[in-house]
């Protein structure tokens, strides 16, 4: 923020395959404009970071970007080290909330039309094509969307976005391994919610949304303690909370006035 700090600081992590001057860069930019030093940043394997193999799902590897990115937060003379909060959206919204569990330096969580995987959820989920990938040790690529045929992310609601101007910078790239599906549907971020207490936590959410299920967010919200807060955006897609309006500025309005009570 333009004046004199030193501000409260946020560290963002955000949607499958995103890179920071997508989401994560929009929500950035909007909560320094509500007084807070904000960090958007390219997970390793994807964007400008380094890492490989390229453009690969690393769920331990992602927490421990946000541990760095958080010390690296606390070492800028702009940001007070003590008021340090996490906030994630879509599949950002699950790390966000299993890394403020577990890390002291995290005083509030924030998720935003959050995916906060559950392994139970994919129970009788075929993992058989993924365990062949495995077992011949080849690395392979799908496209990250596709309108049509075969994706990480099918259908017409991704490709709007990723495939589209709405989504496009040369930091992105459509393609993903086929062996992150696997990482996806063995991941547990709900857990955070069982160890977050004391600390506050906020979850925004769309009321319809295909790909990031309300009910997930109410599981999350019904297993978090106090002090918790969940807030419903009149949004009918999930990619509405990516960059339309009014809903960006509903959950920025939401986000901004939880953290100005708790961080």
């Amino acid at each position: 923020p333009e004046g004199v700090g030193p501000w409260p600081g946020l560290v963002f992590t955000g949607p499958f395959t995103g890179v920071r001057d997508q989401v994560t860069g929009l929500y950035a930019a909007r909560l320094a404009e509500r007084g807070y030093a904000t960090l958007a940043f390219d997970h390793r394997n994807w964007g400008e970071s380094g890492g490989s193999p390229r453009h690969h799902e690393d769920p331990q590897g992602k927490l421990h970007d946000l541990r760095a990115a958080v010390s690296f937060l606390r070492s800028r003379p702009e940001v007070d080290p003590e008021r340090i909060g996490a906030v994630g959206i879509c599949l950002g919204g699950g790390y966000a909330l299993k890394f403020a569990a577990f890390d002291p330096r995290v005083r509030v969580f924030a998720g935003i039309a959050g995916a906060y995987n559950n392994p139970y959820a994919g129970r009788g989920v075929d993992l058989a094509p993924y365990v062949e990938v495995l077992e011949r040790r080849e690395l392979e690529y799908l496209p990250a969307v596709a309108e049509r045929g075969e994706a990480a992310m099918p259908g017409d609601e991704p490709y709007a976005y990723y495939g589209s101007d709405r989504g496009a910078t040369p930091l992105w790239s459509n393609e993903v391994t086929r062996v992150s599906l696997l990482e996806l549907l063995t991941l547990d971020n709900m857990m955070g919610s069982d160890f977050l207490s004391p600390k506050p936590a906020l979850i925004v959410h769309g009321i319809v949304d295909r790909f990031c299920t309300p009910e997930g967010a109410e599981e999350v919200f019904r297993r978090l303690d106090q002090p918790k807060k969940i807030v419903w955006v009149d949004a009918k897609q999930h990619i509405d909370l990516y960059d339309r309006e009014p809903y960006v500025t509903e959950a920025v309005d939401a986000t901004a006035a939880f953290l100005a009570e708790h961080l």
